[in-house]
């Protein structure tokens, strides 16, 4: 018998859902026990092996030879898309890579249910390109494309919130005005749903949906923005040429700063325009400690880093931040209200979007009944105050942060799916 389930190929990490004997969606345990696998995969070139999520991120910090990818569903619908990667002498595709890693996904998932899975709800952003109708069906196609190479048969789609309110709503206590808000590593989407128990078993839940919005600013966004304002200019961003005609170029800094933009550097010529930019920038020694680490090919790690620093300023005021590379260190404070400050411009447009949202459906703030957070960066604290402020009134509600879209689809593909 074959099996159905719901796939969340999130930015930052990964979960495979499915209906358990007891009627209930569970997330099976996809990486030492545990229900998430961050969305990484780490090509050894000492093993000649493909390691994925945690076991990739430790063979990258254990120094092991290789390229690390990760933040792959970023590059969806996007020109990085057509680009290709060196993989010890080959060249791979981003849509080979994305299907090697849901392919690893789906057979760890066959392994334990002893039985092939062949049908699937994939869970997909309100927009994976912002204003780009036609970029956003291009995304779902090669999403699409890279996960029926793998053996999936019947593949459907639905949205990242649609797909936490559905799994929110098995605890709902009676009929509720909620907005859910998504906020992932590459996307952030917002829907308005009437939800109750007596709803969560309709076929077309069209007319439960009062609006949809999305914007393409997540956790990556925040890790790239926090690394541009308190990092790079440790490494000589915003400093000048020894004339001081000119500043030194952005784009280095801003690749560095982007997960899916880091391998970039690694190329002979990005190396060697590095190494000029060293020799006419006035602070050499601040751009040679940059022309180091990408030498070293440390810059995953340095923004892992960033990323564990903006985690950190969850709980804290403040985090002292330092790498090393060489005999050398980048170091300086970081500050909870620096962290705010990085995301000001970010945070803005949330709420923007949000009233966006609002307006779609003819109704005010003050007609929400429950917000419900899900996705890791509604645990940044400037980001999840901003948005209670909206919704004062609002119970909110706190789901499994990384787990609710996973549980949902897995409703949903048992819906879409089960009957037949």
């Amino acid at each position: 018998m074959t099996q159905f389930c719901g796939l969340d190929f999130g930015t930052s990490n990964s979960t495979l859902g499915r209906i358990g004997p007891d009627g209930a969606p569970h997330l099976l345990a996809l990486e030492a026990g545990q229900p998430t696998m961050p969305s990484v995969l780490f090509f050894g070139f000492e093993d000649d092996r493909i390691h994925f999520g945690r076991a990739a991120v430790a063979e990258y910090v254990s120094g092991a030879d290789g390229r690390l990818m990760r933040s792959l569903k970023s590059v969806l619908g996007t020109a990085l898309y057509a680009d290709t990667t060196r993989v010890k002498g080959r060249r791979l595709g981003f849509g080979e890579i994305i299907g090697t890693y849901v392919g690893e996904l789906k057979r760890r998932a066959e392994a334990q249910l002893g039985d092939d899975l062949t049908q699937v709800v994939m869970g997909r952003p309100v927009h994976f390109v912002d204003d780009d109708a036609a970029a956003d069906r291009e995304a779902q196609a090669q999403l699409e494309a890279a996960v029926r190479a793998q053996g999936f048969r019947d593949i459907a789609f639905q949205y990242e919130p649609i797909a936490a309110a559905l799994d929110y709503e098995r605890q709902a206590g009676g009929e509720k005005l909620a907005l859910i808000v998504d906020l992932g590593g590459g996307t952030s989407d917002f829907s308005l749903v009437r939800v109750s128990p007596e709803r969560a078993g309709r076929a077309d839940r069209g007319d439960d949906i009062l609006a949809t919005t999305g914007v393409h600013i997540g956790g990556t966004d925040f890790d790239r923005l926090l690394a541009m304002s308190r990092v790079m200019p440790e490494l000589g961003l915003g400093s000048r040429t020894l004339d001081g005609k000119r500043h030194l170029p952005v784009a280095p800094y801003f690749d560095l700063s982007t997960w899916h933009r880091i391998n970039r550097l690694y190329d002979a010529k990005a190396l060697r325009d590095l190494r000029s930019t060293v020799r006419e920038a006035k602070d050499a020694d601040r751009v040679e400690t940059f022309a180091m680490l990408v030498e070293e090919r440390l810059g995953h790690r340095l923004i892992g880093a960033v990323e564990d620093a903006k985690i950190a300023l969850s709980d804290s005021d403040a985090v002292d931040f330092a790498f090393a590379v060489r005999d050398r260190t980048i170091s300086t404070i970081i500050t909870a209200d620096q962290l705010a400050e990085a995301l000001a411009a970010s945070i803005a447009r949330l709420e923007a979007t949000i009233i966006e949202t609002l307006t779609l459906a003819g109704i005010g703030a003050d007609a929400v009944d429950s917000l419900i957070l899900t996705g890791g960066s509604t645990l940044v604290p400037a980001v999840a105050g901003r948005l209670q402020s909206l919704f004062p009134e609002a119970e909110v509600v706190r789901t499994d942060v990384l787990g609710s879209v996973g549980l949902g689809l897995a409703l949903e593909a048992n819906r879409v799916f089960g009957s037949r």
